[in-house]
Formats: structure tokens, C-alpha cells, sequence
């Protein structure tokens, strides 16, 4: 049984000061939903005592910088809710986001070990990590480390496929966007907390705990976790080095802290931090230093003021992240001092959403300082020379941005136009546009188009690198456009999108002479009826370097599968639920197209019951058929992964 849009949205504003957001807030939620009918696809649950179940869309904010639908935007766009979430206890982001249509994984051993995702033909330096709206990742590699931040900290994460972001966000979005938003409260009536105990297969523990507090007019979260696990031995295979062969462990203590307060009806403050510390056990040159590892510290902290009107809602926020990694072993100069590569991001926007009647305008301008303190390095551009100790000392990055935005949702048709303007101290302005329309023919149905230019700044390491070093280096670019079609009902909803990019500039050898061309199609079919939940997605990727006389052209890019697919089916009672997955990536090109990869399919299980409505067990178990699979063989080392798994937890919840 569902209840109407209208009744349930009615209900959510006049309890929205129970939630913590504003009738302006309300009002643009509210208006973007007015049009949508209910569907099964990118759902949450909604409960409320002696009221009947209803389901209504899930809500994105990364896709457009405003509230809405994800059945009404442009981009095709997932978002994995705290209740999928659970799913993943005392897991990373990585783990969250490898199970997602569309996203391939790879990663050089287990737990906090080195990764690397792609998207829609582009590895994660070409999409852009955020936190809470501000940039993460390290930008000597470019390379965010998701592997290194807790899942179960997080409340929510969004991804955005395609290259629409980059006119919103600026840089590094060309293949997409995937924000992290750390726990906030908003939700929460008075005192809740849980405590959290978890065991799994490599001496798999977790220990982690919670506390909130809401009222009329404030919300506190507090979160604290601690993870260990001895894991399993990294490399698999070498034919280069004489690796250490010992499990390759991983630890990590980590907190998340939010605070949101009410000043006065129209203006609220608040402060968002999430924070991890962590070690990773790695191999390298092997009993030359068989205790090699890598000390690392990730988060963010980020605090803004909201100023709201009937007409307008205005945000001032300033935060940071961090990525600052120092790594003990065979490449430091000094084994006990290590190698150190710390990464902080500043980054400061004044933002205005205005009510423009019809549709949301926005406009805004950014400022983000990008900043590495990094080490001395040993310089092997003179081999077969011995190394050379070269200090490592790039220049600071400035930006100043400004963008400006118009969304519109109607009964017949959706709208979204985004433009931006980044100016970089190295090498000046870039402008970039998205422009996405569709319309909605019968109901259920919709039909779009849309086309997006975007960037990627070339890293510290491309353009600072001792004996490396392209100061001169041009951003990487793209153009991509794409079609949909999408068709939803109160059963299921089903998208087909297919796009084409042309990516030039791109930096190949110290040089902006790669190219490469990317095709593909993307389905996505969601179904629910009663307590069953089942959907698939598959995709079709050619992503082929066009760069002329390079020893790949015409061959796929590396890491990037033709035909991978997911399939799923669950099934939900008040007091437990259940849902196996299968994921299925075909052969792939690894080291330079050198060695094929064969294909494979892992078969995950994941569930959780209710002994009573305080405690409850969570249990996942992932690759059930002990599939044998590599993920990458570079450079003659051919990386492990883990046969079955599993991690079970009990979780006890007061109120």
C-alpha cells in the first residue's frame, strides 16, 4: 500500500522543523517532486507508527547543487542510502562503490592497499571525489583514496555518471562524480546511539559506537570506529622483485563529528568533520624490508552558514581535506623517516539558489587552494645510474571560480543548464558547459539529450616530478554527449543511456599528445513488488586510445571491461533481509595492453535481522564460489585478491 506524493510531502513540511530544514528547503523539495510519480527505482523507505509504507524518490543534491528528484535530473545519477549502507559494516567506500553498476575496481592487495576506479572509461584522477561538498584526494598522484575511508561513518554517498559535473564542480569530473556525506543527525528526535561489534575471515574486527541528539532547533552526531585485519598476501605472482611473502595487514581508527545549529528562523550554522588514521602493511623488495608499510591520514572538516529567505537560500562555507601519506619502505631515503606526500585542500564558496519561478537558478563563486608537502625523492631518470636524492618542491595551486545554473522540473519536461568559469594560477581560465534537456511524452516515460564539455588539471607529480617535470603541461578535455530514455512506474524503472566522449590532451609520456575515443551504453532496471526487490545493470564500453603512433592505438584502455553487468535480488521483512548479487566483468587489457585478464563473476550475500527493535545482526559474504580473479598485473607483478569472505556484526540501538 502507498500513499500519495501529496499527503506525504504535506506531512514532511509541516514536521520539518523535526528534521531540521527550512520551509524554503521544503518548498524547492517539495516542487521538484510535485511532477514525479512514484517509482520503485533510487527509492527510500519512509515509516512512521500506524502509518502505512510509502516510497517515493530518493533525493540528490551532487547532480544539480539543489534538492532533487533523481527521477528528474538530467545525468544519470545513484544514490546508496544509509540502509544500503549497513550492508558494508566495517568496509570502505572502495568495497561500497566496486558493487555499483557501471564502476570497476582494481587494487593491489587487500584493505587499505592501493586502488584505482573507473567510470564510464575514466580512472578516478579524471572523477571527482568530494566530501561533503569538498575536494578529496591527493593531488601528487590525483588519485583519491577511497580505500581508506570508512563506510560505516558515512551516511550517505551519490554518484553522478558523465561529465555534466565538470560545469558544476569544475575540474577532474570528466568521467563523473561520486560525494561522500559523513552522519549529520538531522533526522534524529532526542537521544539515539548504537554500539557496533563485527568479526570476519583475515582476523576481520570491528568495533565502532555512535551517539546523536536532535531538537527543534539543534543536532549532534558523534561516531567513532576501529577496524584490523591481518589480510592476505598482496602479491600473488611476481617475476620483478623478491616481495616479502606475509599477509599484508591493515588498521585503522577513525571518528566522524557533526553539528547543526538554528541561529534564528531564517539563518543556521554548521560543522561537519570525518577523520581517519590508518596503517597499511605493503610489500616491498622483500627481505631487504620485510616490515614495509605506509602510515596514513584522511578526512575532512567543513563548517558553513545558511541564510534563508522565501525567494533565496544563501551558503557560505570553508573546509578543508586531507590526504597525507608517509611510506616506509625500499624507495625512502631514510627507511625510519619514510617518504612523505601530504596533500590539504582548501577550498571556500559563496552560493545563492533563487527561486526563479518557474525553475532554480544558482549562481556562485569558489575559491580552492591546493597544497603538497612532500619530501626529497630519489630521481631514477638517469638509469642504469644509481638514484639521485632531488628535492620535491612544487608550487602551490590557486583557483578562483565562478558558475551560475538554472534547473527546471515540469510536468512535460526537465531542464538543467550549468556554465563555469576556473581560473588556475598555472595555466589560466577554462570554461566549461553542460546543457540537458527532457521530455516526458506519456506518463512514466521520459526522453533526453544532453551535452557536457570537461577537464582534468594535470597532477603535481605530471607537472613537478624531479627529472620529469612539464610545467607547462595543458588541461586534459572533453566533450561528451549522451541520450536516455527511461521509463518508471510504481513497480520498477528502467534507463537506458548511451554517450560518446572525445578526449583530448591527454598527458601521455610528459606530453598532451594522447587521445582517446569512448562509446558506450548504460541499462539500469529496478523492480520491486511486495517484499521483492530485483534489478540488473549492464554496460557496454569501447574505450579505445586514439592517440596515432602510440603502441596501444586502437586497443581498449587498460582496466577498462567491454561487457560488465550486475544482477540482484533481495527480499525485505519487518524483522530481516536479504539480497544476493552477482557482478560480472569480462576480460581487460592490463600494463600497457602487455596481458589480458581473464574474465570473472563473484556472488555476494548480505543480510540483516532484528532479534528485537534494539539489537540486531548484520552478516555478509562475498565472492561465495571462491572464484579465482586478478584485478591487476603490472609490471610483472600480478596482484592477489581474496577467495570467500565474510563479516559478520551485532548492533544494539537505544532511543
Amino acid at each position: 500500500m502507498t500513499t500519495s506524493y501529496s499527503t506525504l510531502y504535506k506531512s514532511l513540511i509541516q514536521d520539518s522543523r523535526k528534521s531540521h530544514l527550512n520551509k524554503g528547503t521544503w518548498a524547492l523539495m517539495a516542487s521538484a517532486l510535485a511532477c514525479v510519480p512514484a517509482v520503485a527505482a533510487e527509492t527510500e523507505l519512509a515509516t512512521q507508527d500506524n502509518m502505512p509504507i510509502a516510497y517515493f524518490p530518493k533525493i540528490t543534491v551532487t547532480a544539480t547543487r539543489t534538492p532533487t528528484a533523481v527521477n528528474n535530473t538530467i545525468a544519470q545519477t545513484r544514490v546508496i542510502d544509509s540502509e544500503e549502507l549497513k550492508r558494508y559494516q566495517g568496509q570502505t567506500v572502495l568495497d561500497v562503490i566496486k558493487n555499483q553498476a557501471g564502476i570497476n575496481v582494481i587494487n593491489s592487495g587487500g584493505m587499505g592497499s592501493t586502488s584505482n576506479f573507473y567510470m564510464r572509461g575514466f580512472d578516478s584522477k579524471q572523477v571527482l571525489v568530494l566530501i561533503d561538498g569538498v575536494r578529496y584526494g591527493s593531488i601528487s598522484t590525483g588519485q583519491p583514496s577511497v580505500s581508506l575511508l570508512p563506510a560505516d561513518q558515512i551516511d550517505r554517498i551519490e554518484v553522478v555518471y558523465g561529465a555534466s559535473g565538470s560545469s558544476i564542480y569544475g575540474a577532474d569530473a570528466m568521467g563523473g562524480i561520486i560525494q561522500i556525506f559523513t552522519k549529520d543527525g538531522s533526522d534524529v528526535t532526542g537521544a539515539t546511539g548504537s554500539i557496533t561489534a563485527g568479526i570476519g575471515s583475515n582476523s576481520h574486527y570491528n568495533l565502532g559506537a555512535t551517539a546523536q541528539y536532535g531538537n527543534d532547533t539543534s543536532s549532534l552526531s558523534l561516531g567513532v570506529s576501529r577496524t584490523e585485519t591481518d589480510g592476505f598476501n598482496a602479491i600473488k605472482n611476481t617475476n620483478s622483485y623478491d616481495f616479502y611473502p606475509d599477509n599484508d595487514g591493515f588498521e585503522s581508527t577513525n571518528a566522524s563529528l557533526a553539528i547543526k545549529h538554528n541561529l534564528s528562523s531564517d539563518l543556521s550554522a554548521g560543522i561537519t568533520a570525518l577523520y581517519s588514521d590508518s596503517t597499511t602493511d605493503i610489500d616491498s623488495a622483500g627481505n631487504a624490508f620485510p616490515n614495509a608499510y605506509a602510515d596514513q591520514k584522511n578526512g575532512s572538516v567543513n563548517g558553513h552558514l545558511n541564510y534563508q529567505t522565501e525567494l533565496t537560500s544563501t551558503t557560505l562555507s570553508y573546509g578543508q581535506t586531507f590526504d597525507k601519506t608517509t611510506t616506509h619502505d625500499s624507495n625512502s631515503i631514510n627507511y625510519k623517516l619514510g617518504s612523505k606526500f601530504d596533500t590539504t585542500q582548501k577550498q571556500a564558496r559563496l552560493e545563492t539558489r533563487v527561486n526563479a519561478q518557474p525553475g532554480t537558478a544558482i549562481v556562485g563563486v569558489e575559491w580552492l587552494s591546493q597544497e603538497l608537502d612532500a619530501s626529497d625523492v630519489l630521481d631514477f631518470s638517469n638509469y642504469p645510474q644509481p638514484p639521485m636524492v632531488t628535492p620535491y618542491k612544487p608550487s602551490d595551486r590557486k583557483v578562483k571560480s565562478a558558475f551560475m545554473g538554472y534547473q527546471l522540473t515540469d510536468a512535460y519536461y526537465d531542464l538543467q543548464a550549468n556554465y563555469r568559469i576556473d581560473d588556475y594560477s598555472q595555466y589560466g581560465n577554462k570554461h566549461t558547459y553542460n546543457l540537458g534537456f527532457a521530455i516526458k511524452p506519456a506518463k512514466g516515460f521520459r526522453v533526453g539529450a544532453n551535452h557536457a564539455t570537461g577537464f582534468r588539471a594535470p597532477t603535481f607529480n605530471d607537472l613537478y616530478w624531479p627529472g620529469a617535470s612539464s610545467p607547462d603541461l595543458r588541461p586534459e578535455t572533453t566533450e561528451t554527449t549522451e541520450l536516455f530514455f527511461e521509463f518508471a512506474n510504481n513497480l520498477q524503472a528502467t534507463r537506458l543511456t548511451g554517450y560518446h566522449t572525445d578526449a583530448e590532451d591527454l598527458i601521455t609520456g610528459g606530453r598532451n599528445i594522447g587521445k582517446a575515443k569512448i562509446k558506450g551504453v548504460s541499462l539500469t532496471s529496478d523492480w520491486i513488488y511486495d517484499s521483492f526487490l530485483f534489478g540488473l545493470g549492464y554496460d557496454y564500453l569501447k574505450a579505445e586510445d586514439d592517440t596515432k603512433g602510440s603502441n596501444t592505438y586502437g586497443k581498449q584502455l587498460d582496466h577498462r571491461p567491454e561487457n560488465s553487468a550486475l544482477l540482484y535480488v533481495g527480499y525485505q521483512q519487518p524483522k530481516f533481509d536479504v539480497r544476493l548479487e552477482a557482478k560480472y566483468n569480462d576480460e581487460r587489457n592490463s600494463d600497457g595492453a602487455k596481458v589480458k585478464l581473464d574474465d570473472y563473476t563473484l556472488l555476494n550475500l548480505a543480510g540483516n535481522y532484528h532479534f528485537t527493535p534494539n539489537l540486531s545482526a548484520g552478516l555478509r559474504i562475498d565472492n561465495i564460489t571462491d572464484e579465482d580473479y586478478t584485478l591487476s598485473n603490472q609490471f610483472g607483478n600480478e596482484y592477489a585478491t581474496d577467495g570467500t569472505n565474510y563479516f559478520g556484526s551485532l548492533t544494539y540501538t537505544w532511543k
